[in-house]
């Protein structure tokens, strides 16, 4: 096989390149899926879901949200058997190229009130191709990033695809707040929406420009030099490490669960249950979603300083705080209040999300790294971030949002067990 190799101890222009193909690419990826999180908040439930209620249309959209999680662990299957067998640049071009062309259809996709139950319908097949994308996009740029990194750097290089959150996440809610400001109610209703998921076709274009000029990485060329690729990476991966994705798979609970109350559920429960502006309430969270760059970058250095394990322990200690403090201060209506529990929730979740770059892949050994550590998040997701918003919403419409706080704090006992019964791995990236 014939590949051009990247030096481990990419330095100069060549680690910029991969850190920054590495960031670039989780970046439009994550502002595709957050353009949807954003738009199934607002806009998707009436337009798309017939219903007299209010409360069934957002939970309708809710469900189509959460419908890319089920995606996202099938699409690390595809896309970790390819990145294992045939490598990690293609199949980071391909994830890319799907989550693009599912998020551009959607914003053109006509309503419900134009093509009947089509619309609906379509609208989850495209949810779907979403979440298969992103499926197979964090494991290919986590291991872009920590297979290149030189030694004592792992968690530092392994951070830059976490950093793609905060960076998609201000990108598209930075978009829908523009629009709120140049758009009347009623033609953001009724077509400035479509704007955010049509600008992807821009980002994707950049994204890809980026990859396309990367080469495989140094341990996948070994791992191919040394024995061929795994006939079929998931059955390895299920046979020989089922611990490591079980444990991995509850690890990566938690940043899911803390990420989407604090983004899709927060915004859903302000503009509808306390009746803040829709415009301010986006302004709050683009605030506050710059601590969980700050997270990131401090949760990464501690890791390379100390080890990612301990590091997502402190976190998850850090989450269960965060729970008890999102029914005083989330449902106080004071906007200062909310900004600062949003400004505190996302903190703590880069210590609960920046270390899982270089902590899932060094779980699983080069030749099925790929498959392993996308499959145990992706697979945490599920749990994790598909049901949030609909679980949250119906606790806190029934029981009040201490139940949603009792629900994180639950999550992050289960994620701190998950990592206190994993211990560090050998396998060397």
């Amino acid at each position: 096989m014939n590949m051009t190799i990247t030096s481990p101890r990419a330095a100069g222009a060549t680690a910029r390149r991969i850190l920054l193909a590495s960031l670039a690419g989780t970046s439009v990826e994550f502002y595709d899926f957050y353009v949807y999180a954003t738009a199934a908040s607002l806009v998707l439930g009436p337009l798309f879901f017939p219903s007299a209620d209010a409360s069934a249309q957002l939970l309708l959209s809710y469900a189509t949200f959460g419908l890319a999680f089920v995606a996202r662990p099938l699409g690390s299957l595809v896309f970790g058997h390819f990145g294992d067998r045939v490598g990690r640049k293609s199949t980071l071009v391909a994830s890319l190229l799907m989550m693009g062309v599912s998020t551009v259809a959607v914003g053109l996709l006509p309503p419900y009130a134009v093509i009947g139950w089509w619309a609906p319908a379509i609208l989850c097949v495209l949810r779907f191709g979403q979440g298969f994308g992103l499926g197979g996009e964090w494991g290919g740029a986590a291991l872009l990033a920590v297979e290149n990194a030189p030694p004592g750097y792992r968690a530092r290089f392994g951070m830059m695809p976490q950093l793609g959150a905060p960076v998609g996440f201000i990108a598209a809610n930075g978009l829908f707040l523009l629009l709120g400001i140049f758009l009347t109610p009623d033609q953001f209703q009724s077509w400035g929406w479509r704007l955010p998921f049509l600008v992807s076709t821009v980002l994707v274009a950049l994204g890809l420009w980026v990859r396309l000029k990367l080469t495989e990485t140094p341990a996948f060329a070994a791992a191919v030099a040394h024995a061929p690729p795994a006939r079929v990476p998931v059955f390895e991966v299920v046979r020989d490490y089922p611990r490591e994705v079980i444990g991995g798979l509850f690890a990566a609970v938690v940043c899911f669960a803390i990420f989407y109350l604090s983004t899709a559920f927060a915004l859903g429960f302000g503009t509808k249950n306390l009746h803040i502006d829709r415009r301010l309430f986006l302004e709050i969270q683009l605030g506050a979603i710059l601590f969980l760059a700050v997270g990131i970058v401090a949760a990464g250095i501690w890791a390379d300083r100390g080890n990612p394990r301990k590091v997502l322990m402190a976190g998850c200690g850090m989450t269960v705080v965060v729970g008890l403090l999102l029914a005083p201060m989330l449902g106080s209506g004071s906007l200062a209040l909310i900004w600062l529990f949003l400004s505190l929730s996302l903190f703590t979740m880069g210590f609960v999300y920046g270390p899982l770059g270089a902590f899932l892949p060094g779980l699983f050994p080069a030749r099925v790294r790929y498959t392993g550590a996308s499959l145990a998040f992706n697979a945490g997701g599920i749990l994790g971030g598909g049901i949030v918003p609909v679980l949250a919403q119906t606790l806190a419409d029934r029981g009040g949002l201490p139940f949603v706080g009792l629900y994180l704090g639950s999550v992050a006992a289960i994620s701190l067990v998950a990592l206190w019964s994993l211990k560090r791995h050998p396998h060397l990236v």
